[in-house]
């Protein structure tokens, strides 16, 4: 296993030994089990993306131009 030095700011260092000491685990572990937490949501947070999902769509609708932009188009909107 490879050594790992990194600089945390004192209060992240302080919830990280106290949650290391509620689950009866090293701080080495929990940072570890963080690590691979957040590669594995990273990942599916890419492929299950709104633009990922949706991406097949776009351009795929006819509509005027200027419809964020014109004023006339927001008469009566919110009523």
């Amino acid at each position: 296993m490879k050594t790992l030095s990194l600089k945390v700011p004192e209060t992240l260092n302080d919830r990280l030994e106290e949650l290391a000491k509620e689950t009866r685990r090293s701080k080495s572990m929990v940072i570890r089990m963080a690590i691979e937490e957040y590669q594995r949501r990273g990942r599916r947070a890419q492929l299950n993306s709104f633009l990922a999902q949706a991406r097949d769509l776009a351009g795929s609708v006819d509509g005027p131009p200027d419809l964020s932009t014109n004023q006339k188009r927001f008469r009566g909107y919110g009523r």
